[in-house]
């Protein structure tokens, strides 16, 4: 380890107020990450499971098309785990946290135009290398003018260090780098520092059944493979919501199989799923009322119809009535303008309005909907039917 980066390394141990054992366990775990995806893996068929190479959802048309459009060896290096492209992405600055050798970078450098920016950023030499070296090759296959990309060599938990400012991004994307991370807590609030009230945090990521036992939390080979750090879901939601997120909103889970003999002894009962997830952070004070609201169909990609996560799904010109929560994250993110929100208020049980029904545990679940996925069902928004796309009841 240079001492730069022991350096750096120990600053944000102080800055977290980690103990010295504490700060030497995330070091290790650092080092370990980069020798994995720096050294170890030089690209997808030196994976020993299939964790980082499984889909999250079906892409769309012009997903595939910005896909097509990423250079070969930006994609041989590719180890997500879902698909981390939201809608309405047009004119966004977006931050991608662990950015690898690029390949979603370039993607939404596409899909957000060139009145866009996006910045990644990972802690691994290599791979920030390999992303650098074909930005040029981006800009001139976009038809821009100039690069709106840019890559960053620092860590995820202290974006500051690299000069990443207070409400500066409209969305931060990661895709199965999380777990890699011996500090989500710190992750999370550094994801909910940088980005702008209405911002969005929309991620992939592995997640746990239950809290993993030590064995597999410090094995080498299963960290590498983003199963050693994933988090037990429901710690997830409280962490995000203690940061000050709102209620993590679940739009994509399918299930994660470990077919390795040698570690499925290790992993034992504990079960893996892969899901995607969308974070918003709402800015305090604004209000939160039931609302009737109607998409107006402009969103690139999503004309007919936006699926939101798996608990809403709206259909172009149909009126939908929606929680307080679903309403004020509608009003206050960037997805304003692509609707009619009409407030309802208080609606007395008289009115004759038919209230949205309430969210269920489900729908934060990945595990519930990777189950409806293994009987046949759909792996993302269309799954949990908790509220009709027509009408409210």
């Amino acid at each position: 380890v240079c001492e730069t980066e022991a350096m750096q390394e120990r600053e944000l141990c102080s800055a977290e107020s980690i103990s010295s054992s504490g700060c030497s366990q995330h070091l290790k775990i650092h080092e370990d990450v980069k020798d994995y995806y720096g050294k170890r893996l030089q690209g997808t068929d030196d994976l020993v499971l299939n964790v980082c190479v499984t889909p999250g959802k079906k892409l769309a048309k012009y997903v595939q098309d910005a896909l097509k459009d990423v250079h070969e060896e930006v994609s041989s290096r590719y180890y997500g785990c879902g698909l981390v492209i939201p809608e309405c992405l047009e004119g966004c600055r977006v931050l991608d946290l662990g950015s690898g050798s690029g390949r979603d970078c370039y993607m939404l450098s596409k899909l957000v135009g060139e009145k866009g920016h996006v910045t990644g950023v990972d802690m691994t030499d290599e791979q920030i290398q390999v992303a650098k070296k074909f930005v040029d090759y981006h800009t001139q296959r976009f038809g821009f003018s100039k690069s709106n990309v840019d890559f960053l060599q620092g860590y995820i938990e202290k974006l500051g260090d690299i000069g990443l400012k207070d409400n500066s991004f409209d969305l931060v994307i990661s895709n199965c780098v999380v777990n890699l991370s011996p500090n989500k807590t710190a992750v999370l609030k550094e994801a909910y520092r940088v980005l702008k009230d209405g911002g969005e945090m929309y991620f992939s990521d592995i997640y746990a059944d239950c809290e993993l036992p030590d064995a597999v939390r410090t094995h080498k080979i299963l960290w590498g493979e983003c199963l050693g750090g994933a988090l037990w879901w429901k710690e997830f939601v409280d962490i995000a919501k203690k940061v000050g997120f709102s209620e993590p909103r679940l739009v994509a889970a399918s299930k994660v199989p470990v077919e390795n003999e040698e570690l499925q002894q290790i992993v034992g009962d504990c079960k893996f799923v892969s899901a995607t997830y969308r974070l918003f952070k709402v800015a305090a004070g604004v209000p939160r009322e039931r609302s009737r609201v109607i998409y107006n169909g402009w969103i690139e990609g999503c004309r007919e119809k936006l699926e939101f996560d798996i608990n809403y799904t709206f259909t172009e010109g149909e009126t939908v009535v929606v929680d307080e929560e679903t309403a004020v994250i509608l009003v206050s993110s960037r997805f304003a303008d692509e609707f009619t929100i009409q407030s309802l208020g208080k609606v007395s049980p008289s009115s004759g309005e038919c209230p949205p029904r309430e969210p269920q545990s489900a729908a934060t679940d990945p595990f519930w909907l990777s189950e409806h996925v293994a009987e046949g069902g759909t792996s993302s928004c269309s799954a949990a039917c908790s509220v009709q796309s027509k009408g409210c009841c």
